[in-house]
């Protein structure tokens, strides 16, 4: 019986040879992973800032987009200010009337032109309808039928922008006062 006490610690040895053989965590595969990942971060942050548009590029280009104009807001134009007469009534009235045009930032330029260089005849024009009109045109509140001569008026004149549009947005009368000549 002796002989298998022997026996009995020999499988033992091998078992305590298996312990140590086992390693922990490799420890330099690791660093050299990282340092790898590091370093293609690195290389990719430089030719990202290598590559790409500058700070002050980006902040020039916003500030060049918010200087254009909206080319579809509304201006006014003044056409005139003047005082037309009427004489519908029998009795000379002197109407003290301004008028002002609101068209788009994309015609203004051309209104603007063609109000200068046909200033006689668009007067003329205004100071027609101004004396044809009956008396009561001349006194509504809102002064719509005059508003809407004026208008038609303004749009034959000016005509159509590249679009097919009117270039004329609406005509404001913003004083258009009545007293009698005499």
């Amino acid at each position: 019986m002796a002989d298998k006490k022997d026996p009995a610690p020999a499988p033992a040895t091998p078992a305590a040879e298996a312990k140590p053989a086992k390693k922990g965590l490799p420890i330099k595969v690791l660093g050299i992973v990282a340092g790898l990942m590091i370093a293609e971060a690195v290389g990719v942050y430089i030719f990202v800032s290598a590559t790409g548009p500058r700070a002050q590029a980006a902040a020039a280009q916003t500030i060049k987009g918010e200087d254009q104009p909206d080319l579809d807001a509304s201006v006014e134009v003044p056409l005139l200010e003047e005082k037309l007469q009427n004489m519908q009534t029998g009795r000379a009235w002197i109407w003290d009337t301004e008028i002002v045009l609101k068209v788009r930032t994309r015609n203004e330029a051309y209104v603007t032109k063609e109000l200068e260089k046909r200033h006689a005849e668009i007067a003329e024009g205004v100071a027609l309808i101004f004396r044809r009109s009956p008396h009561n045109n001349l006194k509504e509140p809102g002064l719509e039928t005059i508003n809407r001569q004026v208008t038609a008026y303004m749009n034959q004149v000016l005509g159509k922008d590249a679009e097919g549009k009117e270039r004329l947005e609406r005509v404001v009368i913003p004083k258009c006062k009545g007293f009698p000549a005499d």
